[in-house]
């Protein structure tokens, strides 16, 4: 009888069910901490954990990879004012890593592309820059690590990127620390109004920014 191939459909089938299986008698058998015994675990690892996130959470989110995940679990592992000064502050360092890299190797290469639309965009962003970083960063579904790499290629100032981006993360980043911190069972309901408000502000703001001409030098 000739062995079955996973690479059949039906052994794919079989695999699947297998996995599942496995899952299912895992969570039923495996005693799961509770999301308060989890912290209280975390936090007797001492000041270790909190250094740990950090440099875990700056690594990480320097490559596209979305951040939300890091400040759900802050939220749930170090209380939502902990976790958010966590998350704000290698979130600061990995926008830091991102936008040095880019304007590195990048330059400034927007300035490189000619007239036309894309080039006016730049000007318009880069005369406003401290708004136009806020504006951006409080829109909720911009994905981080590509707008710290765009920024890195536009004429926009260090001081204005990294003041921009502190100011700007703090809305959304709090909406989602303490959803993470409500896991533990104190919900806070002005999560959605945060993001709400964050993000009709940062919409005005990029609309504002990209529809005004820049002022002439």
């Amino acid at each position: 009888m000739a062995p079955l191939r996973l690479t059949s459909g039906r052994g794919r089938w079989y695999l699947l069910a297998a996995v599942l299986l496995a899952l299912v008698v895992v969570a039923v058998t495996v005693p799961l901490p509770t999301p308060l015994e989890l912290r209280d675990r975390v936090a007797a690892l001492g000041g270790w954990a909190p250094l740990a996130f950090l440099g875990v959470h700056v690594v990480v989110t320097t490559a596209p990879v979305p951040r939300t995940a890091f400040s759900l679990c802050a939220g749930l592992l170090f209380g939502p004012w902990l976790g958010l000064v966590l998350c704000l502050v290698a979130s600061v360092a990995s926008a830091a890593a991102g936008f040095a890299i880019s304007r590195r190797l990048g330059g400034r290469a927007v300035r490189h592309l000619g007239p036309g639309r894309v080039r006016m965009l730049e000007e318009r962003l880069s005369s406003r820059g401290l708004l136009a970083v806020v504006s951006a960063r409080f829109v909720p579904f911009i994905p981080f690590a590509p707008l710290n790499y765009t920024f890195g290629v536009t004429s926009v100032r260090w001081w204005h990127y990294l003041v921009g981006t502190a100011i700007g993360l703090v809305p959304g980043t709090a909406a989602v620390v303490l959803f993470g911190d409500a896991v533990t069972g104190s919900l806070s309901p002005g999560t959605l109004v945060i993001f709400l408000i964050s993000g009709s502000l940062g919409l005005l703001g990029v609309a504002f920014c990209a529809r005004t001409p820049a002022p002439e030098s």
